[in-house]
């Protein structure tokens, strides 16, 4: 099956496989771009020692964002995984003034059948372990409503919403077992928008230990597409844990493919993978545990 892809991210990907195979074809001077004076990446793996590491560097790339624009776009994940990136970004609120009052969010996913007070919603989750401790406006906030009457006209709402708010600025991702990003299963569509997805099996027993019996792990979840998600300005993955270890090899070194969803951030000109050591095992490359920046023409 065939995708089409922006002709920038495709030449993102020209750039990644000639950095690994043929370093010597690229400057190794820092250069400004005439177009858009704009930081160039394609994709990155940084790998730092545990998660709160982990979750300091993010927060300090998404503070920069907020910083450099006050009025930017924030995607924001739910579960365990960016909990650490949230409270470092609570504590640059509190202890150094990072404003959040001018800042959008939206949400990758929730599931369906949840209301917003339930302790499992990721309505719940966000405003527990974020929105409540930080100053961001509450009509600028958006996690996709698993109650809505009118699932799929909801799901066109959010998209339109997005592309009203401008586009996100940058996108918090984590990564499933199997690979998801957001809930967008294996076989998922590169090219998806925000819709209804069926969530494997897997994936409700990844999920399980949040819930009382597996018979109440949601089987639905409306989540944003992968398209959607590779339309953010930039994307920060996070992944630890040994049990994602599989997951990051496939989605670092691995070939694109919709069988592993998160590969197709290899496409991305401006992507962030930071893993632990755990979650780092099986992948057989040298990364390095600080971010690089590199400018082209």
């Amino acid at each position: 099956m065939l995708y089409t892809v922006p002709v920038r991210q495709t030449i993102c990907w020209l750039y990644a496989c000639l950095r690994e195979y043929l370093p010597s074809a690229l400057p190794t001077h820092r250069t400004t771009t005439s177009i858009e004076q704009e930081e160039f990446f394609a994709m990155e793996v940084i790998i730092k020692e545990n998660p709160e590491a982990m979750g300091k560097l993010a927060a300090e790339l998404i503070a920069e964002v907020v910083r450099r624009k006050p009025k930017c776009v924030l995607g924001l994940a739910t579960g365990s995984t960016p909990l650490p990136t949230y409270k470092e970004l609570i504590r640059l609120h509190k202890n150094e003034g990072l404003d959040f009052s001018r800042v959008t969010t939206f949400n990758l996913d929730e599931y369906v059948g949840l209301v917003h007070e339930h302790d499992q919603s990721y309505h719940y989750f966000m405003w527990e372990n974020l929105f409540k401790q930080i100053n961001v406006n509450p009509k600028s906030v958006h996690v996709p409503d698993g109650m809505a009457k009118d699932i799929p006209a909801f799901c066109r709402w959010y998209e339109e919403q997005i592309v009203k708010a401008g586009g996100v600025d940058m996108q918090l991702l984590g990564i499933g077992s199997n690979g998801h990003i957001a809930f967008n299963e294996p076989g998922s569509s590169l090219g998806s928008r925000t819709r209804v997805k069926t969530l494997d099996d897997g994936t409700r027993q990844d999920n399980a230990r949040f819930f009382k019996s597996m018979n109440e792990v949601p089987k639905y979840a409306i989540t944003m597409g992968i398209g959607t998600i590779m339309d953010a300005r930039q994307l920060i993955l996070l992944a630890n844990g040994a049990g994602k270890a599989e997951a990051i090899k496939q989605t670092c070194e691995g070939p694109i493919t919709a069988m592993v969803p998160a590969t197709v951030v290899q496409l991305h000109p401006k992507a962030t993978i930071i893993v632990d050591k755990p979650a780092a095992t099986k992948l057989t490359r040298d990364y390095p545990a600080e971010p690089r920046v590199l400018v082209l023409n």
